[in-house]
């Protein structure tokens, strides 16, 4: 597939307060980022909450300026564009929020929302804007009758299905979904991942899906993106990282899932907690969490590196464990 989206040593740092009586401190929330996001695909960005994903969406779609790196969208660099060209490149990529309620005027009518981004970019007339908004409002599954509904008016998955519609107007090829079922009921939330599959068939859209929720990142995902403390640290497809996750980190993660049988033995706990993004360790930032870090982790950090079957992971040990895996997967067998 073609690349789409490409990030190279994308970095973002801000100036945060220290506390009372202590001088400001320097936050790198995005640090030395490399992806690529290839048309047509669900590659899901997954971490702990504070591991810079939001950031990271921000940076890809002009709401940040990095402070270094580069952002190629089509094979083009929107910073380096002029300003009409800027805005016409940007429009392609949209962002549906998690959070529908804060991100929908409560003073404007939803039809009157779903117009406006055909007043913003001049596109068509009034009429013709209210009437796309209203063939909108029925791909997403409502009726034009909710055009005239305010917010607050709706419920949660119907805020939400409005969000995704405002996020289709302009017609993008990227939508970048930050937690966009996080808030919703389980019942809901397969509707509404339901729908997003739906809509990427039918208008051959590229997600960028930014989750900390694992089993939906499971039921919807291509392939997986794991950060920790403003660092990509393995890309994997996502039934290789289901199956299993080359940095101890995405391990992690999966021995911390909910076992449905209450007589199973539970799975051990997760160590530790994630270290200040203020003060991170030296080496690998994920060693005084790992259970298989050595003297190397503490002094170097690791880069990203390809580790086969279309796969990349930050981890001194990573070849050394995933051999461990395969053998004691044969020692298992019968």
């Amino acid at each position: 597939m073609d690349t789409l989206l490409q990030l190279e040593g994308l970095t973002k740092g801000f100036h945060v307060s220290g506390g009372p009586g202590r001088p400001r401190q320097w936050l790198r929330a995005v640090e030395q980022v490399n992806l690529q996001l290839r048309r047509g695909e669900t590659l899901a960005l997954v971490g702990e909450s504070g591991c810079g994903k939001s950031t990271l969406a921000k940076l890809i779609l002009g709401l940040l300026t990095p402070d270094s790196g580069t952002l190629r969208f089509k094979g083009l660099e929107p910073t380096r564009l002029p300003g009409a060209a800027r805005r016409q490149l940007q429009r392609q990529m949209q962002m549906v929020f998690q959070d529908p309620f804060s991100s929908l005027n409560p003073r404007m009518q939803v039809g009157t929302i779903l117009a406006e981004p055909f007043h913003i970019h001049r596109i068509c007339s009034r009429a013709e804007a209210h009437q796309r908004a209203l063939q909108l409002l029925e791909e997403v599954g409502l009726t034009p009758d909710h055009a005239r509904r305010f917010a607050h008016e709706f419920s949660g998955g119907q805020r939400q299905r409005v969000g995704i519609a405002r996020a289709l107007a302009l017609r993008p090829e990227l939508v970048v979904a930050d937690e966009p079922v996080s808030a919703l009921d389980l019942s809901i939330q397969a509707q509404i991942l339901q729908l997003l599959r739906d809509l990427q068939q039918r208008h051959q859209l590229t997600y960028l899906f930014i989750s900390h929720d694992l089993a939906v990142v499971a039921s919807l995902a291509s392939r997986v993106a794991l950060m920790y403390l403003g660092r990509v640290v393995e890309i994997a497809p996502v039934d290789a990282f289901f199956g299993r996750p080359l940095h101890p980190y995405g391990e992690m993660l999966l021995q911390a899932l909910p076992l449905p049988d209450p007589h199973h033995r539970q799975r051990p706990r997760a160590r530790g907690e994630i270290p200040s993004a203020t003060a991170p360790p030296p080496g690998c930032p994920f060693h005084p969490r790992c259970a298989h870090a050595q003297p190397l982790c503490q002094q170097q950090r690791p880069p990203l590196q390809d580790a086969g079957n279309h796969r990349q992971v930050a981890c001194w040990r990573a070849a050394e464990l995933q051999l461990e895996g395969l053998e004691r997967l044969l020692r298992q067998s019968p």
